[in-house]
């Protein structure tokens, strides 16, 4: 029986498609139209960079100035909550 050729998989295009990011986050991510992916991947540049990640638990994301205006005023979120609040700032 001959073997199937995985076909490449294929990037989904609603996550490649370049998005216009708030005032709020355009001060970390740029003020361009970006895809999602490289707006998450902007986003983790800058937690790492300001050392943002919680030393304790590494799934939290403590806030500086900047953050707090995409994470609701909060002063720690989870990472997971992190994508969806950053949605939220995304047109």
């Amino acid at each position: 029986m001959p073997t199937k050729k995985k076909s490449a998989r294929k990037a989904n295009p609603a996550f490649m498609k370049p998005l216009q990011p708030s005032s709020a986050l355009s001060a970390i991510v740029g003020s361009k139209p970006i895809p999602r992916t490289e707006i998450v991947k902007k986003m983790w540049d800058y937690i790492k960079k300001n050392k943002l990640q919680d030393a304790k638990n590494k799934r939290m994301i403590n806030a500086d100035d900047k953050l707090k205006g995409i994470f609701d005023g909060k002063k720690q979120v989870s990472m997971f909550d992190m994508t969806k609040m950053v949605n939220k700032h995304l047109k």
